[in-house]
Parts: C-alpha cells; structure tokens; sequence
C-alpha cells in the first residue's frame, strides 16, 4: 500500500486536525505519516514501537508542524504518555495473545472522548506472521469489553494475505 492507500484507510477516524497522538507499535513509521497528513500543523505525534532500528526510518521531516518523536518500548507495558487525542495500533495488537489488559492500558492512554484507530486484517484465524488477528465483529465486543464506546468500522480493504484488512475507530467514554 502507498501513502495515499493509509492515509484513506485511518481518514474518517481522524474528526480533527491539530493534538497529541500517538502510533503503536509503528514499525518504520508508514501510519504516523498517515497520520501525520490527516492531522498537520501543530500535533505532536509519539511513534512507538520495541525496535529501535525500526524507529530509526521514521522520517521525522516529511510534514512541517507535525512533531514527530519517537520512543522505543513495548505497548503491553506502561508507556510515558498520556491524556492524547488519539491512538494508532495498526496491524500491531494482533501480536498480542491477551489483548483485554492491553487495551485497558490503552484506553487510559486517551483522554476521555479520544479515539483509538485500529487496522487489522478481516480474520479471527492466525498464521506465523499474523498470529492473533480479530476481525471486526470481534473487535466491536472486545471494544466494548475494553470500555471503549462508539465503535464503528472505518473502511475495508481487500488483502491478498487474509482476504481483508479493515480500520475502526472506537472511543475513550466521556465522564457523564
């Protein structure tokens, strides 16, 4: 996929410019600058992921007025940032066997009404290199159960490797 592909699949999860975002488990850093293009002037963006050479291809310069930073740790452990906008997880938690704690964590990651963006592929059926996949009936109970609210299925893409890969966004609840 290209940029353009990216920035299409996480845009109508992205409600408005500017804030403090953060990317996990970015890799080389494809979705921040997505990201980084559906935000623009005046965000700030934490790309975070457990390898440090792979962080060291973020491109950080790509789009003036988006800071950009990285940090080098692991998702399933507590990070240094809080109180964001919003959160990018693509095509990372399905590493993960036990999501419920991580995306516990996750969600106190946000500030109440945030949101997080997940890309993933369309299957509940893994394989050596995707080995937790859910797919998004899946994720809207395990949003739910997470305590995330307003889940909704961005866009659907085809993908030679599982079918499908889809984005959804869902959202940190605000305090009554």
């Amino acid at each position: 996929m290209n940029h353009a592909d990216l920035v299409a699949l996480i845009e109508d999860g992205v409600a408005e410019r500017g804030g403090r975002w953060a990317d996990l488990g970015s890799g080389e850093g494809n979705f921040t600058l997505a990201l980084a293009d559906l935000i623009g002037p005046g965000s700030h963006i934490t790309a975070v992921d457990r390898d440090a050479g792979a962080l060291r291809h973020v491109v950080r310069d790509r789009f003036p007025g988006v800071e950009i930073e990285t940090e080098v740790g692991d998702f399933t452990r507590p990070l240094p940032i809080a109180n964001l906008d919003g959160i990018v997880m693509a095509n990372s938690l399905h590493f993960v066997r036990d999501k419920a704690p991580v995306l516990e964590s996750v969600r106190k990651l946000l500030r109440p009404g945030g949101t997080l963006i997940v890309v993933e592929y369309g299957t509940d059926r893994g394989n050596p290199w995707v080995p937790h996949p859910f797919s998004y009936e899946r994720w809207e109970k395990m949003a739910a159960q997470a305590g995330f609210v307003k889940t909704r299925l961005l866009r659907t893409i085809p993908s030679r490797h599982t079918g499908s890969m889809y984005a959804a966004a869902s959202e940190s609840p605000r305090p009554d």
